[in-house]
């Protein structure tokens, strides 16, 4: 079973690395295929807690090569600071491999990100203000910098000046800021080129070869389903394909490589920045739930927007991207709730929606419509044995199950690496 691909089912945040972490040692390669830095991760082992935004959560694990595939694109500096933090705290990231295709962000693509954002006012889709938006519209109008071109001044200059042509007339014209020099934007990047020359590779190819010798590839979706360029909450969305097709696009792999499909979803619901989220939740019941689940985003710090488990959104995950498995997260959140309600379904102008309106028009105005689940007030961190929860801790996971679509093989009860609960092998 050499191809396992892991995508966030809600709008990200649900806890992908402690997936990866799970399948640990019997892994032997781990691919970021989409996303910057503008989403992170945070994997505890032990007393050590380790953010991470741009590297793949396998380059925790010792063996494994990690991979930043082709759909990514990636703020150098960003990437040489997680490497050289990963470095001081005695880990080793020497086995990183970088896709040549693999698009750069630049400091125009920043600046242009945040002054953006700052011009749609009440309109402002949200994003971290890094960049990302920006390096994936040059990618698309074919004047982007890939890591590549950093190997050919002449190329590279280019490419720039292609490129500065455009952003140029944008930041002078429209927003009033200065013009950006090719100059200063060839000093910056061809200042990373001796360095990342070892690192940058056909990954394409490399992973290819791999599942061909039948070793184990997992391919990491940054985001998730609900900010998927195409299948999400549009215009409040990500850049990139944060779904499972998205893994074969990123990765230069084919999709009949692909074997399971994983979704991460949490036992509640979470999301950060702008956009329809019928769960939420206002009240003293949101604030416990961002408490005690510590929502807070681990690239920007933001508090997060938290609601009620939405089933409709996870059947929509489990259709868009065939989900073979779910990992249900942080379930231990839920102890002590007396009641924990459910959306089974959404109200939109008296009418019942069984699954997510494709209309957007319907989505931002949809109502969900719950029904409640008994809570327990059990410690559950330490259940390792799905027999050994509460028995109104196991009806809650059966019923979420029931209404997904998919098993849920993994159930998440604490922070802690080994904090899992395994019914069924994700290899299996």
């Amino acid at each position: 079973m050499p191809g396992i691909v892991i995508v966030g089912v809600q709008w990200g945040d649900e806890g992908k690395g402690k997936a990866t972490d799970l399948l640990g040692s019997r892994i032997d390669w781990v691919v970021k295929f989409n996303g910057g830095n503008n989403a992170g991760h945070t994997v505890v082992i032990g007393d050590e807690k380790y953010a991470l935004h741009l590297l793949p959560s396998g380059i925790l694990t010792p063996g494994v090569t990690p991979v930043i595939g082709n759909g990514v694109v990636v703020d150098i500096e960003v990437l040489f600071h997680e490497i050289e933090a990963l470095n001081a705290r005695g880990l080793d990231t020497s086995k990183l491999k970088i896709s040549a295709n693999a698009h750069v962000i630049t400091q125009y693509h920043r600046t242009i990100d945040k002054v953006t954002e700052r011009f749609l006012g009440k309109r402002m889709i949200g994003t971290t203000g890094r960049g990302i938006g920006p390096a994936y519209a040059d990618k698309i109008n074919r004047v982007g910098i890939r890591m590549q071109d950093l190997f050919d001044e002449n190329i590279l200059r280019q490419k720039v000046e292609g490129a500065l042509d455009q952003r140029n007339h944008l930041l002078v014209k429209v927003f009033n800021r200065r013009a950006i020099t090719v100059d200063e934007i060839m000093t910056e990047l061809l200042s990373y080129a001796d360095r990342l020359r070892p690192m940058v590779a056909d990954t394409g190819l490399l992973l290819s070869e791999a599942l061909d010798r039948g070793e184990t590839v997992l391919f990491e979706g940054g985001q998730a389903t609900m900010l998927d360029i195409d299948h999400g909450t549009y215009p409040f969305v990500t850049s990139s394909s944060a779904t499972s097709g998205g893994a074969a696009i990123g990765s230069g792999v084919a999709p009949n490589k692909l074997d399971r499909i994983v979704g991460i979803v949490k036992a509640y619901t979470t999301r950060v920045g702008s956009g329809p989220f019928p769960t939420e939740l206002f009240d003293a019941s949101g604030e416990f739930l961002r408490s005690r689940g510590f929502e807070f985003g681990t690239t920007t710090g933001r508090p997060r927007r938290v609601g009620w488990y939405d089933a409709p959104i996870t059947r929509y995950a489990t259709r868009i991207n065939g989900l073979t498995d779910l990992v249900l997260t942080k379930l231990d959140i839920l102890t002590g709730l007396k009641t924990i309600p459910v959306c089974v379904a959404y109200d939109v102008d008296g009418v019942r929606f069984e699954e997510v309106p494709v209309n957007q028009t319907d989505f931002h105005h949809a109502v969900p419509i719950y029904e409640e689940f008994h809570g327990w007030s059990e410690d559950i961190s330490g259940v390792r044995r799905f027999e050994d929860l509460p028995i109104r801790a196991q009806e809650y996971v059966l019923a979420l199950e029931a209404m997904s679509g998919t098993r849920i093989s993994v159930i998440g009860v604490g922070a802690d690496r080994e904090a899992v609960i395994v019914r069924h092998d994700l290899t299996d």
